[in-house]
């Protein structure tokens, strides 16, 4: 592992922690990989010779694997179990007696007809914390519904408030609820371990994509909540701070914040037109929202005569909030996103490199990117585990083989 993080002592805080992964795609998978981070040991159930579906997402593809696939799944083991077979269906179940955290983003249902879902384990296991991501929430008239990122995005309206103004509907850039669904489920996840500890008993933790993204509308929301008026869309711009928007310089673009009273008239310094801070029109941000078609046609014009290298500098050091409209390359040529650890090289020793992102937080007490592993291949470590946490020896696991169970 490539980055600049600094060495620290201390064991990862879920070292120990046993967590049986039955997810697929994005969401389910990247909530393991976040507890993988922290030191648990993450074994990822996939399917018998294909795997996870998201292997074969693409192209492109690297390694044998869609790119997306690198994305979420870093530091697990991956066992291959066939939940249709009797015998498949006996070691997950023995697996999960083993196990502290259960993690599942199957539709409502699928896991009960398993004999896997939480009342049946939390019998056995009263200590496991049982995890389920769904689309639509684990019950109401909408939860056997398929989801994906696109179709929530749309009907728990990020949609209606992402695009130009006045122009088509647009889906963020990435599969953004997939990863914060995700992201939700790892907090409540370490929430449940937490109490836990005080309790001695473990509990049922629920999200859903749905959920997730209506929570994320935040103040989007609570405009239309409060004041019963639809936000709309409005593209870089910013529904109550004028200026604040992405800006055509003469050579490319940026993005200027200073609609605050303090940047405001630092802004106008720079760009020579301390005219406008003063004027009556312009002279607070409740003004500036007021008249903004009339003050962005000025400042664009304005903007649009200086380089992007010369205007960001001046403005950076009058203290307005800036910055250049990066693409991938220049984001990982970055020197702060360099510094901060953010692009790293994970090995595996039959596949090679592959490119990871780092760590989105760092502790004191440890290095969270310390001893990081590449994703598995499918069912690398099906004996490992078999034999790890169940204490199977290799007659068994070969038989188990034959029988193309695991």
């Amino acid at each position: 592992m490539d980055g600049s993080q600094p060495s620290h002592g201390g064991v990862k805080p879920l070292a120990g922690i046993r967590v049986i992964d039955f997810t697929r795609v994005l969401a389910g998978p990247y909530c393991a990989q976040l507890l993988g981070d922290v030191g648990a040991d993450v074994v990822k159930v996939e399917l018998p010779g294909a795997g996870d579906p998201l292997r074969r997402q693409g192209p492109p593809f690297v390694h044998d694997n869609g790119i997306t696939f690198y994305a979420a799944n870093r530091n697990k083991r991956s066992i291959t179990l066939d939940l249709k077979a009797e015998e498949g269906r006996r070691i997950a179940k023995e697996l999960c007696r083993k196990a502290d955290v259960l993690l599942e983003n199957f539709r409502p249902g699928v896991m009960d007809r398993l004999g896997l879902g939480h009342e049946a384990l939390s019998r056995d296991n009263p200590r496991l914390v049982y995890a389920s991501i769904s689309g639509f929430g684990a019950d109401g008239p909408d939860s056997d519904k398929r989801a994906y990122d696109l179709t929530i995005q749309a009907i728990g309206g990020y949609m209606s408030i992402t695009g130009q103004r006045n122009g088509e509907p647009v889906k963020l850039g990435t599969s953004g609820f997939d990863v914060l669904a995700g992201t939700n489920c790892y907090a409540g996840i370490l929430a449940a371990l937490l109490q836990r500890g005080v309790t001695g008993v473990g509990q049922k933790v629920e999200t859903s994509l749905l959920e997730s993204q209506v929570a994320f509308l935040v103040n989007a929301a609570l405009e239309y909540l409060l004041t019963g008026a639809e936000p709309g869309k409005w593209g870089s711009e910013h529904a109550q701070q004028v200026p604040y928007k992405a800006f055509k310089t003469a050579d490319g673009w940026a993005v200027i914040a200073a609609g605050f009273e303090n940047l405001y008239p630092a802004f106008c310094k720079v760009l020579g037109r301390e005219d406008l801070s003063v004027d009556a029109r312009f002279k607070t941000m409740a003004d500036r929202v007021e008249h903004r078609e009339l003050l962005y046609g000025i400042l664009d014009a304005e903007v649009a005569k200086r380089p992007s290298r010369d205007l960001l500098a001046a403005l950076t050091a009058a203290g307005v909030p800036c910055a250049p409209i990066n693409d991938m390359e220049q984001v990982f040529s970055d020197a702060q996103v360099l510094h901060r650890g953010m692009k790293q090289v994970l090995r595996h020793p039959r596949y090679g490199e592959v490119a990871s992102l780092g760590a989105a937080v760092k502790f004191s007490g440890f290095d969270v990117m310390a001893g990081w592993q590449a994703p598995p291949m499918v069912g690398e470590h099906t004996a490992d585990v078999l034999r790890d946490w169940l204490a199977f020896d290799d007659e068994r696991v070969n038989a188990l083989r034959a029988a193309g169970v695991v």
